[in-house]
């Protein structure tokens, strides 16, 4: 039993290594084709002790529908981010209602012609009242209380999309049904 849990163990810690290199890609700082399900991927597994069930919270579900991507160019650590942003935030929002019964993230990439890909991640929590929605992506706009976020992620993930990427991020949310933001690539960098 013992040695079964020390190989149980090595493997987790083997995943969790590769996944940090996957998701930092620290030897990749330049623009490079990439297939974006493995930077969703080891986002995912980053987080993986957040999605787990506490005393009191059920376990989030992720839900996947991948499409067939092509290959898109980009700088794949800053793109990780973004997901790491948006995931962590629709984490958050699902850990902040209680009462919610099967706390769920769903997300679904796919290709859209001729030269674009548009991945949404929508999670079925409380939602974003509209005036909050026109601010998410200021810089330091947080709904966290002080000491407890520095409200940078979302304005970050949007100037990673929109300036350095040439993408577009958005948020479509509805009261008491949850919010989906909506990442769109060009499949090609602009040069």
């Amino acid at each position: 039993k013992l040695l079964d849990s020390m190989r149980e163990g090595t493997t987790r810690i083997r995943d969790i290594v590769k996944s940090l290199r996957a998701f930092s890609r620290l030897d990749e700082s330049a623009i490079k084709q990439v297939d974006l399900h493995d930077g969703i991927d080891s986002t995912l597994i980053l987080l993986t002790h957040r999605l787990k069930a506490s005393d009191t919270l059920p376990a989030v579900q992720v839900r996947k529908t991948y499409g067939a991507l092509p290959p898109v160019e980009c700088y794949a650590g800053q793109l990780n981010q973004v997901f790491m942003n948006i995931l962590s935030n629709a984490i958050d929002a699902l850990r902040s209602d209680p009462q919610l019964q099967l706390p769920t993230i769903s997300i679904t990439t796919r290709h859209l012609v001729p030269d674009w890909v548009a991945i949404h991640i929508r999670d079925n929590g409380p939602g974003v009242p509209e005036e909050v929605r026109q601010r998410l992506f200021d810089p330091f706009f947080t709904t966290k209380p002080v000491g407890q976020g520095t409200g940078m992620g979302l304005s970050i993930s949007y100037q990673v999309m929109t300036d350095i990427h040439q993408g577009q991020l958005w948020c479509d949310s509805v009261l008491g049904e949850g919010a989906e933001f909506i990442l769109k690539l060009p499949v090609r960098a602009a040069t």
